[in-house]
Order: structure tokens, then C-alpha cells, then sequence
């Protein structure tokens, strides 16, 4: 299946090409970025506006073989020169949003509010590939960078933006550049084949996350690297039944708490298309725990899981909390796995580090390094 590339590779790519234009006076048909998945990204530069401080031109989206409403749309970057010198080698290159891009207006998000809703992995990809364009025509100067998607506030209504909080417009994202291709069937044959892979090396026990993310906290509190575990991407459930009919004997899963509150309602697929029910639960177990209905509307409220747990903290009630969402999904798990496994978790968040373990889960953990080597 042909993979696409992310909103936020075509804003780089289009901010990279209108700053090479910008900076040597030549017209540029096509350009190429590094995304931060290691593919190359060779784009097709369209729409170009050329004036002597100010150049703006457009990538369009190709979402692959997994196009979402965002497939098609032309995302446009704007460079001009500020005048203004930068404190440090290099360019000082400033990033905004304009029309068609949403604004941050709940706290919670990859931005603040008030922000671009243009998130840091983009934001990073712009700037380090301008400031490539820098490097080359030796311009130390000010550089302003404006993100524009004509159709962005149309296509921005058919997201999930109106209820996280971004308006008049989509999210420019990205945290790989890549957009993979998402085919339920193809994803869990893969999973399948690296299960029995993983089998035939004679191994008993199982790591399973959703994805890398939260490789970091992963690294730091246990050495263990999160490429090593079996990606299931949202088929928590189907993967446990393919564990137990590979013939694994136990399996640790380990993941975000935004994707595993869901176990606690006995959601084992965690894709969004399937429900949302994260502030709920996690209210629900809040209240369990002891929470004020203060804070009970303000998790209903929250617009992402890591504010819902720095709510919890002001009221000193996350591990309680935490350990109620745990022992739920921990039931759901085995009772999924129907005594044909043992399973184990752990649960963490971006910003306050492990929120909660199953009993064996660590002891479990280390088995799993051991054998890995």
C-alpha cells in the first residue's frame, strides 16, 4: 500500500521552497525535506506568488492509500522578511497560522492557547528546513512563516477540532511526516506475521503498545526501547486473541493513558470512529476515587486526557483515580484474554510519567528485557 505525507510535511515543504525563492530570486518547481520518519519527501511546488520581501507558494495533500478530508487540500506558506536579526546562528524564523489553519482556544492541546494550531513536530520541521535555506544563501535575518489551507475551515468542521477546542480550521500535524496507510485487514495480517515471528524465536512473553509514543518515558524510567514491542496500533483485543493462538503464555502492554482509559470501559478497539469516552470514565473513576463535582465537570470539560490528570493532581486524587482505571482495565484485558494468557499493564502520561501498573507488569517487564538482551 502507498503511504502519503502528513499536513505537516507539506507546510515544511512549501515553507522550505517559498524561502529558497525568497532568498535567491530563483523559481522553484519542486523541492525535497527529510521528514523525521527518514523518508524523503520530494513535493511539487504549485500556486507561486513571488514579490521582492514576500513569496508564497503551495504543496498539495496526498494522504496515500489512507486519504482523510485533508487529501487534496493545497497547503500554502507564506515567507517574508522581517529586518529583524537573530540572537542566535542562524535565522530567527517565527511561525503563525492564517486563514484555514485553527487557533487553540482550550488548554490541554499540542498548543498553547491562543496558538496556530500547528503542532511542535511540524513547527520544528519548518524551521529546521528554512533554516537549511538560510545556511545555503548565508542570510542571518528575521524570517516570518505564515501557514494558510483555503478550504481549512470547511474541512476543519468534518474534524475533531470544533470539539477539542480548534476553530476556523484544521491542525497541521505530523510526528513521523508520514502518513501510513491504514487498512484494518493489512495492519492486523502484519501484526499477525510478527506475532509468529516473535513466536518462532522461541519466546513465551509478549510486549504490545499502540505506538511509540511515549518511547521517552519508556527509556527513562524502565531502559526499555518501544520499537521492541508488537505496534497494535488500536486492535488491542484482536491482538490479545492472536497472542493466545500464537501461543504466547503472557503478554505486557504499555501505553499512553489517552488511548488505554478506553480499556476501562471495556473498549478493546481504541480507534475514535468506535467512541469517545475518555473524559467520562475518567470522571467516573474520579468520583470513585473521591472527587469534588467541581472537578467532575472540569474533567467532563477537558479536552485532552493529560489535562484531565493535571485536574486530578490539583486535587491530590491520581493514584487513587489511577488505580481504579487500572483494575478496570485489567478486567477487561483478562477477560478478553479468558485465562488463555496472562496479561499485564502499565499506563503513562507525557507529563506526570507513570500513572499506574498492574501488580506483575514490572516483573513482567524485566523478563521481557532479559530475553531481548
Amino acid at each position: 500500500m502507498r503511504y502519503g505525507f502528513t499536513t505537516g510535511s507539506c507546510a515544511a515543504a512549501a515553507a522550505k521552497a517559498a524561502a529558497y525563492m525568497l532568498l535567491t530570486g530563483k523559481e522553484k518547481k519542486t523541492i525535497t525535506i527529510d521528514t523525521p520518519k527518514g523518508i524523503p519527501f520530494d513535493a511539487r511546488i504549485e500556486e507561486i506568488t513571488r514579490e521582492e520581501f514576500r513569496v508564497s507558494c503551495a504543496v498539495r495533500k496526498d494522504g496515500g492509500d489512507d486519504p482523510d478530508v485533508t487529501t487534496g487540500a493545497l497547503i500554502f506558506a507564506e515567507v517574508s522578511l522581517t529586518g529583524e536579526k537573530s540572537d542566535r546562528k542562524g535565522s530567527r524564523i517565527l511561525i503563525d497560522g492564517g486563514p484555514g489553519v485553527g487557533r487553540v482556544t482550550k488548554r490541554g492541546l499540542d498548543q498553547p492557547v491562543g496558538n496556530a494550531a500547528i503542532n511542535h513536530v511540524p513547527r520544528e520541521m519548518i524551521i529546521k528546513e528554512i533554516e537549511e535555506i538560510c545556511g545555503l544563501t548565508d542570510y542571518h535575518g528575521g524570517i516570518q512563516v505564515v501557514i494558510s489551507v483555503p478550504d481549512g475551515e470547511l474541512l476543519g468542521e468534518k474534524t475533531f477540532n470544533p470539539k477539542l477546542g480548534i476553530t476556523g480550521g484544521i491542525s497541521i500535524l505530523g510526528t513521523t511526516g508520514i502518513v501510513e496507510p491504514m487498512s484494518s485487514q493489512a495492519l492486523l495480517d502484519t501484526i499477525r506475521v510478527e506475532l509468529n515471528v516473535k513466536k518462532e524465536e522461541g519466546r513465551k512473553t509478549i510486549a504490545v503498545a499502540p505506538g511509540n509514543y511515549g518511547q521517552a518515558f519508556m527509556k527513562d524510567t524502565y531502559q526499555y526501547d518501544l520499537d521492541r514491542s508488537v505496534k497494535c496500533s488500536n486492535f488491542i483485543g484482536d491482538v490479545i486473541d492472536m497472542a493466545a493462538e500464537a501461543g504466547f503464555e503472557e503478554m505486557l502492554l504499555t501505553g499512553h493513558i489517552g488511548k488505554l482509559v478506553k480499556l476501562s470501559g471495556g473498549m478493546l478497539n481504541t480507534h475514535s470512529k468506535e467512541g469517545d469516552c475518555r473524559m467520562e470514565l475518567m470522571t467516573a473513576a474520579g468520583i470513585q476515587a473521591g472527587i469534588p463535582l467541581k472537578a467532575a465537570k472540569d474533567i467532563l470539560n477537558s479536552v485532552s486526557t493529560e489535562e484531565a490528570v493535571r485536574i486530578l493532581k490539583e486535587y491530590g486524587k491520581i493514584a487513587d483515580t489511577m488505580e481504579i482505571i487500572m483494575e478496570k482495565a485489567c478486567y477487561y484485558l483478562n477477560r478478553r484474554g479468558a485465562g488463555r494468557l496472562r496479561i499485564e499493564c502499565i499506563m503513562y502520561s507525557n507529563e506526570f510519567g507513570e500513572l499506574a501498573k498492574s501488580k506483575g507488569a514490572e516483573e513482567l517487564l524485566q523478563k521481557i528485557k532479559e530475553v531481548a538482551g
